[in-house]
């Protein structure tokens, strides 16, 4: 156990050096993880040829003194392709068991977070591109084609690299690069003429990030463990390539018996944990349920001890039988006095948007339950938005506004404001991303 101990460190010291070194924005956030997580279960949340692949991920939180609330967000650092790894340092002309130092401008100003004698300890070259430089998920900027045709030998590629770093190649440049999100070994490859110096890289190749998930597990109900809902669903560029998000990709690909280690940290979300005693509303469609299934469970665990206010829940998703996602969990905490229950006063609605020639969103089924959530509202409830970031948020919003102004017998206007209000006291919360 010890022995174990002691590694973790080591790694997380190592995590925490390599990435300070790098002159990317990072350098400057918190490179040391709060903790390892290792994976212990991996399953699919959606059936088998559907469009979508939703993953349930359980991981064991390796370390006792980690903390986190319902509606707090992990950050994942992903691991890289070891084959895309190994093709960028081979088209560096590199050795990948060389050592290297960086030393990021930074230093000279003595950042607080800037260890000046870490930065002279050497760390191994195939090291410093695993944990920094992003070579085969982010698009590089433009800049990165302006430095590219300085170095470039043959003339028709200098002479493509001088367009694309144009005013007059700028639609050009976003079409071949950003539409079709190539990735900086790609882009190095469609120019093979270029011989870019390493230093040069550093600088240039988009850093390492970490990936944010909403948490979707409560401590009280698993008290060593982090549950995540990943969507790892490709989609399509206009020149019809697949694409995968990296990280969930790479999740997605981890068998819990290999026993991997990944570094994590814990922030704070938009969606603050409620109270027991406070009613809520949420509304969180496809993943967006995510932070509401540990809302729900830890507030099944305190209704055990003692009174807990009600919870009205809407989701939804495409299609009752591909992509409920944790259907289980939600019926069984609607019924016989759970959580969810119409008998605590609140509710549990489902809309199935492809089930029938009519599309049926969550605000269709707010709409039904107008009063429902009028009369919560009355109560003091929080409202809780979670999903994607394109129009459901404006949406659920405007419903309010809708309900709001119906059952309270007031102009749209009137509405409006007092839904900002509630914003103010901090009673509407919303996280949403793309």
């Amino acid at each position: 156990m010890m022995l174990t101990r002691c590694i973790h460190t080591f790694q997380l010291t190592q995590i925490e050096r390599v990435r300070s070194m790098h002159p990317g924005k990072f350098s400057r956030d918190k490179n040391r993880p709060d903790c390892f997580l290792r994976m212990v279960e991996n399953h699919s949340l959606t059936r088998a040829g559907c469009e979508k692949n939703v993953l349930h991920i359980e991981f064991e939180v390796l370390s006792s003194a980690i903390e986190y609330e319902v509606g707090d967000i992990v950050e994942v650092l992903p691991s890289q392709s070891p084959i895309a790894i190994d093709t960028f340092i081979q088209w560096c002309n590199l050795n990948p068991e060389s050592f290297i130092t960086v030393h990021p401008r930074e230093m000279e100003n003595h950042l607080p977070n800037a260890n000046i004698n870490d930065s002279k300890i050497p760390i191994k070259l195939k090291t410093f591109v695993e944990l920094t430089m992003d070579v085969a998920s982010a698009s590089p900027r433009r800049y990165f084609f302006e430095v590219m045709s300085f170095f470039a030998t043959a003339e028709h590629e200098k002479e493509r690299l001088q367009y694309f770093a144009s005013p007059e190649g700028r639609d050009d440049l976003y079409q071949y690069n950003q539409r079709e999100r190539r990735t900086v070994l790609e882009v190095l490859e469609d120019f093979p003429s270029v011989q870019m110096p390493f230093e040069w890289l550093v600088q240039l190749v988009p850093p390492l990030k970490k990936r944010a998930y909403s948490i979707s597990s409560s401590q009280l109900a698993h008290p060593n463990q982090l549950h995540l809902t990943v969507n790892v669903s490709p989609w399509t560029t206009p020149f019809k390539r697949k694409r995968t998000g990296l990280c969930s990709k790479w999740l997605a690909g981890l068998d819990p018996q290999q026993g991997v280690i990944i570094p994590a940290w814990f922030i704070k979300g938009s969606l603050p944990a409620p109270p027991p005693s406070f009613p809520l509303i949420l509304i969180g469609p496809g993943t967006g349920c995510a932070p509401f299934r540990g809302f729900v469970e830890e507030r099944a665990i305190q209704s055990r001890s003692g009174s807990t206010a009600p919870v009205l829940f809407f989701f939804g998703c495409w299609n009752e039988d591909n992509d409920f996602l944790y259907r289980d969990f939600w019926l069984s905490h609607s019924r016989n006095g759970g959580v969810l229950s119409e008998e605590k006063g609140g509710g549990f609605c489902v809309a199935f948007s492809r089930d029938q020639p009519q599309k049926v969103y969550v605000q269709h089924k707010m709409r039904e339950n107008s009063q429902r959530i009028w009369n919560l509202l009355c109560e003091g409830a929080s409202i809780y938005v979670a999903g994607s970031s394109t129009k459901m948020p404006s949406d659920v919003f405007s419903c309010f506004e809708e309900i709001v102004s119906k059952e309270n017998g007031v102009p749209r206007e009137s509405a409006v404001r007092w839904l900002r209000a509630l914003e103010r006291a901090g009673r509407y919360h919303v996280e949403a991303w793309s």
